[in-house]
């Protein structure tokens, strides 16, 4: 067994700069893989699930602003507001592709650190703005600066681990969306008591310390995130090994040896690719599934809180009060993922999500005639626990139903955008003048849930015909193959 921690031969070195892929075998222990895997997990999965979590504190403060009169301190409606809400989705659905090309080109380490910094700094200046033109042009540029980050994520973590892996760890990659959906309410809580303070309303603390918090993390991005395994260095540290020439090796090879065409980086993917990914009607019923699961949810999401104070809860009360759920989302979303991989059960565990998001709509759309407040708080947390994970488990289903990397890619791209477009007309899914019930929100929310799972049973039971087709196949050429044994004896 070579030891790798003396300078690379010729052909290693060539392999890493220019991402060919040789023949490769398997030329180390399950206890050396087991224990670079266990370094590479506690190197980048916390690092980019910190990203996510500062992306989401930074998407979610705005819902906790409103219930500090945001609106009446900058100047703008309740349909202006949904208005600005749209344009955040916007800027992230029409830059999406090129912050993706651009990370293509210099790599996740540098491009994900310096969007971190970028989209921490307008969420900062969100704390200066007043009247409508302010609010859309930061809303705007927010979402421009934000594109891409999720996307670039999950193709850092395809870049590491292996198909069934990065399927695994999707999830976790998506917990730090979930706890800061939950912390920003919680942080809001106490946050929002600073109003006065400096002559400031609580809302302008809030943007300006969580906006400065994601910046510090920029910095955290800046110092530990490798780059790729040709670089395998942080982008403030790039003399700073994070693993031996051994670690590196073992934790390229298995990653080629399980897709070798992510040994293969182009210049440009080509037409073919963009074919089998977009017109493969399978992976468009995902992008339909995360289009109608995400629109009602962002919705949900945003006027969690004021829809809690309609309740009779004190306005920063019910900040704290709607970050119940979003906590109790995550043991749930983790039982569910867990389950998901461990008898590869993606299509039911979508399912079973979807419709239990579509029962909590149904719940708040039914309870708003009933008078008591914790009954309609117990629809408020239901469909919170449940709002979120049916996306990131679409996700992994979506990413093992690809036949190659690059197929791979453009799907990933094609999810993730397909969950901002939903954004876009989930923002005037509750309008002022549907308040304070919003039955026409909950009824539209139930329908377009409705029309998901739809999609996703489909999708299910195309998934089961396949298999069925399959077990027929092999059947057949086994009988094929003993008749033939039987005439050549």
């Amino acid at each position: 067994m070579a030891d790798l921690k003396t300078a690379p031969s010729p052909e290693i070195k060539d392999k890493y700069e220019d991402e060919i892929a040789l023949h490769h075998e398997v030329d180390w222990t399950a206890d050396e893989e087991k224990k670079a895997k266990r370094k590479l997990d506690f190197i980048i999965m916390p690092i980019l699930a910190l990203g996510y979590f500062c992306l989401q504190l930074d998407r979610g403060n705005m819902a906790n602003a409103i219930t500090d009169k945001f609106m009446e301190d900058v100047g703008i409606n309740q349909d202006q507001f949904n208005v600005g809400q749209q344009m955040l989705s916007l800027g992230i659905v029409l830059t999406e592709i090129p912050s993706n090309m651009i990370l293509y080109r210099v790599g996740p380490g540098k491009w994900l650190t310096l969007q971190l910094f970028l989209f921490g700094i307008v969420s900062t200046f969100q704390a200066f703005q007043h009247g409508y033109g302010a609010f859309i042009a930061t809303r705007f540029l927010l979402g421009i600066t934000e594109s891409g980050f999720i996307p670039g994520g999950l193709w850092t973590l395809s870049t590491w681990y292996t198909r069934q892996e990065t399927a695994k760890r999707v999830m976790v990659f998506y917990f730090g969306n979930q706890l800061g959906q939950a912390s920003a309410k919680l942080l809001a809580y106490g946050i929002l008591h600073m109003r006065g303070v400096g002559d400031r309303a609580g809302w302008f603390w809030l943007f300006a310390l969580m906006g400065s918090f994601t910046v510090l993390c920029g910095f955290i991005f800046g110092l530990f995130l490798p780059d790729s395994f040709r670089n395998p260095h942080s982008t403030f540290l790039p003399k700073v090994h994070w693993f031996t020439e051994r670690e590196i090796h073992i934790l390229h090879t298995r990653v080629l040896l399980d897709d070798p065409m992510k040994g293969k980086k182009r210049r440009k993917i080509p037409l073919a690719a963009f074919k089998r990914a977009f017109l493969d009607w399978r992976i468009w019923v995902h992008f339909l599934i995360s289009l109608t699961n995400n629109g009602p949810q962002r919705a949900f999401d945003t006027y969690a809180p004021s829809i809690v104070t309609s309740f009779g809860f004190g306005a920063l009360s019910s900040n704290a009060l709607a970050a119940v759920g979003l906590f109790l989302q995550v043991p749930v979303s983790f039982a569910f993922s867990w389950y998901s991989d461990r008898y590869n059960r993606r299509g039911e565990t979508v399912i079973a999500g979807m419709f239990c998001h579509l029962v909590g709509y149904i719940f708040n759309r039914t309870f708003t005639d009933v008078g008591l407040r914790g009954v309609r708080y117990f629809a408020v947390i239901w469909t919170q626990v449940f709002g979120t994970f049916s996306h990131p488990l679409n996700i992994a289903w979506l990413s093992l139903t690809c036949q190659d990397s690059e197929q791979r890619a453009l799907a990933m791209a094609g999810v993730i955008m397909n969950a901002n477009i939903a954004g876009i007309y989930g923002a005037q899914i509750f309008r002022k003048d549907d308040k304070p019930l919003y039955q026409r929100g909950f009824s539209i929310a139930c329908s377009v849930l409705s029309v998901g799972l739809t999609l996703a049973i489909a999708r299910f039971v195309d998934t089961l015909l396949y298999r069925r087709r399959k077990a027929q196949q092999a059947e057949g050429d086994e009988g094929s193959g003993e008749e033939n044994n039987v005439r050549v004896g």
